[in-house]
C-alpha cells in the first residue's frame, strides 16, 4: 500500500509548507511521544461499561479520552508537536483550522509551552468550543461554511505570517501523539479484540493501527457518518477527491476532504470501516448518558452506534470504544436527550 497515496491533500501543501514532514509514523515515534507526554498529560482510565457488556453480551471497555484536560483526545498530538516545535516558529506562533477538537488542543498545548496560536473555525462552529478556545488565549477567526473553507483560509494566513501552520490530519507528531492512548490500553488489556474508532481526519484511528492494531492483532475498525463518509470513501475506492458537501449532527467527523497521511495508514491498517446513520449516533448520545452519565459528542458517539452495528458480530469479544470527546454543545445535547428515552 506504501506510495499509493500522494502525501498532500492539496497540489500546494508542500509548495507552502516546506517545513511539513509527511512520512508516517512508526511504534517506535508513539513510544516516543509518549515519553514526552506523559510529563504534561495524565493517562486516561480504560473501564468496563456494565450496561453495554450485557446488552452487547461482551466485555466492552471505555477509553475516557474525555477525562483529558481539552475533554478530548487530540490535546495528546497537541503536546506531541508543540513540545517538540522549532524555535523559528515559536514567535510567529501557530495556525490551524479547526470544528473544535484540534484547536483545542493546538490552543491548550500553546498555552502549556508560551505559543501564540490562532484558530480558524467555521462560522457556525460549537459557540462552547470557541470560547473554550478563547479562554485558553487563542485568536479565534470565523470564516465560511464548514471546516474546510475555514481550513482554506487559514492555510493562505499561515502563508502570510510565515506562522507554522498544523494541519488536523497530515501531520505525523499529532498521529503519534494521539497513538499513545494505544500503548496505554496494551499496557493493561493486551487481549482487546476489537476497537471501534470515529473517524473524522483519522489520527486516533491511525494511532490504533499502529498500536492495537500492529502489536496485540487487534482489529481496528473505522466508522463515520453516513452524511460525511471522505474517509471512508477514500478507504474502500483509493482516492483522495473530496465531497461537494456534508451533512451530520456529529461536527468533529464532517470534514469533505480526505487526509494523506492517516489515509495511508488506515489503507493497511484497518480490518473494516463502518458508517452509522445521524440517527443512530443521536441514539448512542442519549444512551450513554442515561446508562454510564457519559456526556460525549456525535463524533465519539459514532464508535457506540457501530458496536450495535455489529451485533452479534462482537458477542464474547473485548472491544475498546474510545470516549473521544465530551464537547458537544448543550443546547444539542438536551435535545437530543428529550427526543429519546431508555
Amino acid at each position: 500500500m506504501a506510495g499509493r497515496y500522494e502525501p498532500i491533500d492539496s497540489p500546494d501543501e508542500t509548495t507552502l509548507f516546506p517545513y511539513h514532514d509527511l512520512t508516517p509514523p512508526t511504534v517506535a515515534t508513539v513510544a516516543r511521544a509518549r515519553q514526552r507526554i506523559r510529563q504534561h498529560l495524565p493517562e486516561t482510565p480504560l473501564v468496563r461499561s456494565e450496561s453495554l457488556s450485557e446488552v452487547l453480551d461482551a466485555e466492552v471497555l471505555l477509553k475516557r479520552e474525555d477525562t483529558l484536560p481539552t475533554g478530548a483526545f487530540k490535546v495528546r498530538g497537541g503536546v506531541n508537536l508543540v513540545a517538540s516545535l522549532n524555535d523559528e516558529f515559536r514567535d510567529a506562533g501557530l495556525l490551524a483550522a479547526s470544528t473544535g477538537n484540534h484547536g483545542l488542543s493546538i490552543a491548550w498545548a500553546g498555552r502549556e509551552f508560551d505559543v501564540p496560536v490562532t484558530i480558524g473555525v467555521p462560522e457556525d462552529a460549537n459557540a462552547g468550543k470557541v470560547d473554550a478556545l478563547e479562554q485558553l488565549g487563542a485568536e479565534v477567526i470565523p470564516y465560511g461554511d464548514d471546516y474546510d473553507e475555514a481550513r482554506e483560509h487559514i492555510e493562505k494566513l499561515a502563508v502570510e505570517r510565515e506562522a507554522r501552520y498544523i494541519h488536523s490530519g497530515n501531520e505525523p507528531r499529532l498521529i503519534a501523539g494521539v497513538g499513545t492512548a494505544g500503548l496505554e490500553i496494551l499496557d493493561e488489556r493486551p487481549d482487546v479484540d476489537r476497537v471501534f474508532c470515529p473517524v473524522g481526519g483519522g489520527t486516533a484511528a491511525a494511532g490504533y493501527c499502529l498500536t492495537l492494531g500492529a502489536m496485540a492483532d487487534a482489529a481496528i475498525f473505522g466508522v463515520q457518518a453516513e452524511g460525511a463518509p471522505a474517509m471512508y470513501r477514500a478507504w474502500h475506492e483509493e482516492t483522495l477527491d473530496g465531497l461537494d458537501s456534508v451533512d451530520t449532527i456529529a461536527e468533529g467527523v464532517a470534514t469533505r476532504v480526505p487526509f494523506a497521511v492517516p489515509t495511508e495508514i488506515l489503507q493497511e491498517g484497518l480490518a473494516g470501516f463502518r458508517l452509522v446513520s445521524d440517527d443512530a449516533i443521536a441514539d448512542a448520545v442519549a444512551r450513554l448518558f442515561e446508562t454510564d452519565r457519559i456526556v460525549m459528542e456525535g463524533a465519539c458517539a459514532t464508535a457506540v452506534a457501530a458496536a450495535f452495528q455489529a451485533g452479534d458480530e462482537i458477542r464474547g469479544e473485548t472491544v475498546v470504544l474510545p470516549v473521544s470527546g465530551r464537547n458537544i454543545d448543550r443546547e444539542k445535547f438536551e435535545r437530543l436527550l428529550a427526543e429519546r428515552e431508555y
